[in-house]
C-alpha cells in the first residue's frame, strides 16, 4: 500500500481554481443565472441555461474527474440522483449483479424502482469471484455493480478482478467510491467503467450540502450520462457546487487525517473488553488486509464494531458520546455514530440485514479529525456509562 500521492495535495487544491478573467479573482466563481445572453438566436458563450449546463457546476465536474483520475465528470443533486442516471443507461430485462452489502438506501432503488420497470438484480457476495464467475457464466449481465469498502460491514472487494470478468462478458463494470474518494482508491485505473460518489459525504466533509457525482472515460457513456442529466434535471444548485468546490482543497488533508485517527480508534476498540468484534480494512485481522493493502492508498475514516450485548446497553452507549453525534450519513470533519439496524439500514428486509451481519449490536462511526485521543476517551466514557450492573467488574 502507497500513502496518498503528494501530487494529490496539489491537485485537490489546484484542480478546481480557474482564475476569473475578468476580475482576477481566485475563489471560484459563484454564477447563479439560470439563462443567459444570447448575440444572435443559437448563439452564445457557451451557456444557454443552466440546467444543461453552469460555470461553477462545470468547474467542479472537471475538478472531481481530475481527482478521480477521470476524464468526465458529471455532477447532480444527491448520490441517489447519480446512482438514478447511471439506471437511465439500461433498458428492460437487463441483469445487474449487485454486491449484497450494498448502501441501502442503493438496494431500495433497485428494488422498488427499477425492478418494476423490468431490470433484474442479482445480489452476490462478491468477495468470492467464483460466485460472480458462476453467475456471468449462467446469465447474461449488462453491468457489475460494487462498492468498495462496503457499507456498513467494510468487506473489500476485488475491483481489478471484477473489473477483468466484467470485460470478459462485455458487462459494464461500475464502482461506489464514496467512502474512499478517489485519493484513496482509483477503481478507473482498475479496470471500472464508472465510478460513482455520494459527494454528501467525504468530498464535502462539512455536513452542509447533499450530492452526487459520475466519473468516467469513456466518451459514449459521458454523452448518454450528460444527456440524462439535462433531460431529467436532477442538477445540483450552483451555491452547492461552490461549496464542495471549497471543500475539495482540503480534501487531501482531511483523507489523511480521517483514517490515522480510524486506525487509531480501530485498535483502540480492539483492545476493548466490552467490544466483541471491530472491523477496519486497516487492521491486520481484516480477512481482505491484504487486498485493502493492494487497491487503497490508505483505509480511510470508517470503523464498524459488535458491542458485547450482555456487558453494554446500547442505547445508553449511544446517547453517552458527546464527541460522536448520533446521527446519519458520514465522511464528516465532525465524527458520527450511527446504528445500521434502525438508522442507514432500516429500509433493507430485516432478514437480509441478519445475513449480511447487521444485527442490533453493530455501530458504524464515521471517524472525524478531532483529536484522536480526545475521541477514544469519548468513547471510553460512553462504555463505562453504559456497563450493565453486572459487568461492571469485567
Amino acid at each position: 500500500m502507497a500513502p496518498i500521492d503528494p501530487h494529490d495535495y496539489t491537485a485537490a487544491v489546484h484542480s478546481g481554481l480557474k482564475i476569473d478573467p475578468t476580475h482576477g479573482a481566485i475563489a471560484p466563481v459563484l454564477v447563479t443565472s439560470t439563462t443567459y445572453k444570447q448575440s444572435a438566436p443559437g448563439e452564445h458563450q457557451g451557456y444557454d441555461y443552466s440546467r444543461a449546463d453552469n460555470p461553477t457546476r462545470e468547474q467542479l465536474e472537471g475538478a472531481l474527474a481530475t481527482l478521480e483520475g477521470a476524464t468526465y465528470g458529471l455532477c447532480f443533486a444527491s448520490g441517489l440522483a447519480a446512482i438514478h442516471a447511471v439506471m437511465g443507461l439500461f433498458k428492460p430485462h437487463d441483469h445487474i449483479i449487485v454486491c449484497d452489502d450494498v448502501y441501502g438506501g442503493t438496494r431500495r432503488l433497485f428494488d422498488q424502482i427499477w425492478r418494476p420497470l423490468g431490470c433484474t438484480f442479482e445480489y452476490l457476495d462478491l468477495r468470492d469471484l467464483t460466485q460472480l464467475k458462476h453467475a456471468l457464466h449462467h446469465t447474461p449481465t449488462a453491468a457489475i455493480w460494487i462498492e468498495t469498502p462496503t457499507n456498513p460491514t467494510l468487506r473489500i472487494v476485488d475491483i481489478a478482478g471484477c473489473s477483468q470478468l466484467a470485460h470478459k462478458h462485455k458487462a459494464m463494470m461500475i464502482v461506489d467510491n464514496t467512502f474512499a474518494t478517489g485519493l484513496l482508491q482509483r477503481p478507473l485505473d482498475l479496470g471500472a467503467h464508472l465510478v460513482v460518489h455520494s459527494s454528501t459525504k467525504y468530498l464535502s466533509g462539512h455536513t452542509d450540502i447533499i450530492g452526487g457525482a459520475i466519473m468516467t472515460s469513456h466518451e459514449h457513456l459521458f454523452e448518454r450520462l450528460k444527456f440524462l442529466q439535462l433531460a431529467a434535471g436532477a442538477i445540483p444548485s450552483p451555491f452547492d457546487c461552490y461549496l464542495l468546490l471549497r471543500s475539495i482543497a482540503t480534501l487531501a488533508l482531511r483523507m489523511e487525517r480521517h483514517s490515522a485517527n480510524a486506525m487509531q480508534l480501530a485498535q483502540f476498540l480492539d483492545q476493548h473488553p466490552q467490544v466483541a468484534e471491530v472491523i477496519f480494512p486497516g487492521l491486520p485481522q481484516h480477512p481482505q488486509h491484504q487486498l485493502a493493502c493492494q487497491q487503497m492508498r490508505d483505509f480511510s475514516g470508517m470503523v464498524s464494531f459488535y458491542l458485547k450485548p450482555d456487558l453494554t446497553d446500547l442505547k445508553e452507549f449511544c446517547a453517552a458520546t458527546e464527541l460522536f453525534i448520533l446521527a446519519e450519513s458520514l465522511g464528516s470533519t465532525k465524527s458520527l455514530l450511527n446504528h445500521p439496524a434502525t438508522m442507514t439500514h432500516a429500509s433493507v428486509a430485516a432478514e437480509q440485514r441478519l445475513a449480511l451481519g447487521i444485527t442490533k449490536d453493530l455501530i458504524r462511526l464515521s471517524v472525524g479529525i478531532e483529536y484522536a485521543q480526545d475521541l477514544c476517551d469519548d468513547l471510553a466514557t460512553a462504555f463505562a456509562s453504559a456497563r450493565l450492573p453486572h459487568a461492571s467488574q469485567t
